[in-house]
């Protein structure tokens, strides 16, 4: 299945209630801005790499380049998205750019050995619109970086919306920036199977 940003309102997302979100795209593409929103509690993980980015800017001494700790960031956060699937609460939303077939399948399988139901949201918007929203924010991926992400990127969004999800996800989610300006509703459906009334 796959949806479209509808012409106003938030969006809305109707989950199982074993759900994994992947919110991906290229950088400054408006995950941040689309997870923004979101309310917490101890039902939800939202899964963000700028929480580790945070934390250790705040441990190591001031004026560290941020090169010198990304791939500690990046680690941490792929380790804090294992943890999360497995023993989590009920529904997990990762923050992830998955601009790679092999990273989106990764996410997939690991949602399936966890018992989760995989969804995905592609936020699809073109260089110079995500580099603007790099700017924005104040996070500014590298050149390089940067355009293997978007060269990765491209031509996803029409495949996503000709051909529906990639294998193992159960729907896609298609959004430019616009849209992800307009927030996000999640819905959670009850799960009738484990219900105390099921069968009633």
């Amino acid at each position: 299945m796959t949806r479209a940003r509808a012409s106003s309102g938030p969006v809305r997302l109707v989950l199982p209630e074993r759900s994994l979100v992947l919110f991906a795209g290229i950088p400054g593409a408006g995950k941040s801005t689309l997870l923004a929103g979101l309310p917490t509690g101890p039902d939800l993980a939202l899964l963000d790499s700028q929480t580790h980015r945070d934390a250790l800017a705040a441990a190591l001494p001031a004026g560290t380049p941020y090169r010198c700790y990304r791939p500690l960031v990046h680690l941490l956060h792929r380790l804090a998205i294992v943890w999360a699937v497995v023993v989590g609460p009920p529904v997990v939303l990762v923050h992830l750019p998955a601009t790679s077939a092999a990273g989106r399948r990764a996410i997939a399988l690991l949602a399936a050995l966890a018992g989760r139901s995989a969804h995905l949201v592609w936020l699809d918007v073109d260089s110079a619109e995500a580099l603007h929203g790099q700017a924005e924010r104040g996070r500014v991926v590298p050149s390089g970086s940067f355009a293997a992400h978007v060269a990765r990127a491209a031509g996803l969004a029409e495949t996503f919306r000709s051909h529906g999800p990639p294998r193992g996800w159960s729907d896609v989610t298609v959004l430019d920036r616009a849209g992800a300006g307009l927030g996000l509703v999640l819905a959670v459906k009850p799960d009738h199977r484990t219900s105390p009334h099921a069968g009633k």
